[in-house]
């Protein structure tokens, strides 16, 4: 995004809430954040947290607390993690020794599942995320939520949230209605010029985003906001400009399949002629040209394919043994790489392809519409009602291939029944997707001098 100083930059700190399965606190630490803190409420996602530390959070170990006032601890010393309601807890102890704040309030009051109550959903922790502002005073704010905030009947809400972002010192009386307190807001913000640098100020990047845009093999609609404290001087139309900038399309997906030997299907040579046909079919006679790089597809993630070489081939599942509930990971020692049974696709639960992204990986609180779990595979056999006169095997997709849909890498281990794993890896965010956010936000503190 810009040139960098040269020297030595010391690691910078984070504090995590809402941290869930860890999909956003694993992302700002590969982009090079030192964790002070983590709160989770929900017991299975802190056993998640626990377990998984010291492969996938770059810490000690956890140590698990119930102190209502924190304190950070040393570099070196194991970081704390907090159960329960983040409400409940005091991070003035915290104050000015954070970079950055990170978490996704819970999203249940703005998503179709959740029934969509928004602001008058008492599971709305947004107000705690700004309290923890008011207390932490951190460098900067990550928050990821559901597109749903874009909704035109959450668009007066969602506006309100980031106004009280940009002024979280303004605090809301508890009698107040939203409406009253935003206009209250409102007025001030119309007073401000582009060059505000009041520390109790925020700037806010809003940044609608589609996970597959950034290397996510999973088509995921979300909200993506980063506040930036006024007094740093950072450049934000610079930093949206480069959030925004596209890095990977669907048309570059398309033209790497459209010859017959085009990259896609060189770095898939097994896949069977038929299903090579099948894709190709569908392509858009004009597929429009860029300079992006392919979106990724859940065959690439099953395959390790956009991770760096980091990450093996998930072996195959076999068909024949899913009422076993068999690990087929044992061979390569990967875990929870589990067949099930009993997938079906029928009208409105059609199934993830493996030549495209994953549908969005869905937490599941009131079941899981559309699919997203079953995944239709490359075998096939003969079906005299179909009209090419074949039907294509299909069965659920593992927790470890769900994993790798979510970018998790595979050290993430899950707590609980696998129900539980994946409504954790659906409430996460993306780690490819977070760790970008991430490494903007500390290119952009280090381009200002912080």
């Amino acid at each position: 995004m810009v040139d960098q100083p040269k020297g030595k930059v010391e690691a910078r700190t984070s504090v995590e809430l809402f941290a869930g399965g860890g999909g956003l606190a694993m992302a700002v630490h590969q982009a090079g954040f030192r964790p002070l803190l983590f709160n989770e409420f929900n017991n299975r996602a802190c056993e998640t947290l626990v377990a998984s530390a010291r492969t996938t959070l770059g810490v000690d170990g956890l140590v698990v607390a119930d102190e209502k006032t924190p304190s950070p601890p040393k570099p070196g010393q194991p970081a704390p993690l907090y159960p329960g309601d983040v409400r409940d807890l005091d991070l003035s102890a915290l104050e000015g020794q954070v970079d950055v704040l990170a978490g996704g309030p819970p999203c249940q009051p703005f998503s179709a599942g959740g029934v969509a109550k928004g602001d008058e959903d008492k599971r709305n922790m947004f107000p705690a995320m700004f309290k923890a502002v008011r207390e932490i005073r951190p460098k900067a704010v990550i928050c990821e939520n559901v597109r749903g905030l874009l909704r035109p009947s959450f668009a007066g809400y969602f506006q309100y949230i980031q106004n009280e972002l940009r002024l979280p010192f303004e605090k809301r009386d508890s009698a107040a209605r939203w409406q009253d307190h935003d206009a209250h807001l409102s007025g001030i913000l119309r007073g401000l010029s582009d060059d505000d640098d009041d520390p109790d100020h925020y700037k806010v990047v809003m940044v609608p985003v589609n996970a597959a845009d950034y290397g996510v093999p999973q088509v995921r609609n979300r909200v993506v906001l980063v506040a930036f404290r006024a007094d740093l001087g950072i450049d934000v139309h610079a930093f949206a400009k480069y959030v925004t900038t596209p890095r990977f399309s669907e048309a570059a997906l398309l033209r790497s399949m459209r010859d017959e030997d085009g990259p896609y299907w060189q770095r898939h040579p097994y896949v069977p002629d038929h299903v090579r046909e099948r894709v190709r079919s569908r392509l858009p006679k004009t597929i429009k040209e860029d300079d992006c790089r392919p979106w990724r597809t859940l065959r690439d993630a099953i395959t390790g394919f956009g991770t760096d070489g980091k990450l093996p081939p998930l072996p195959p599942v076999d068909f024949t043994r899913l009422a076993e509930k068999h690990d087929f990971g044992d061979a390569i020692g990967v875990v929870d790489h589990i067949g099930w049974p009993g997938a079906r696709i029928y009208k409105g639960h059609t199934p993830n392809e493996l030549d495209q992204p994953a549908k969005t990986v869905k937490a599941g609180v009131h079941g899981v519409p559309g699919g997203e779990s079953v995944m239709l595979l490359d075998e096939r056999v003969p079906d005299s009602g179909s009209p090419d006169g074949w039907s294509y095997l299909h069965r659920y997709m593992t927790v470890r291939e769900t994993a790798r849909v979510m970018t998790f890498p595979d050290e993430w281990l899950g707590s609980g029944p696998r129900g539980e794993q994946m409504r954790q890896l659906g409430n996460a965010v993306p780690v490819v997707l977070g760790e970008f956010f991430a490494k903007a936000v500390a290119e952009a503190l280090t381009a200002a001098g912080h």
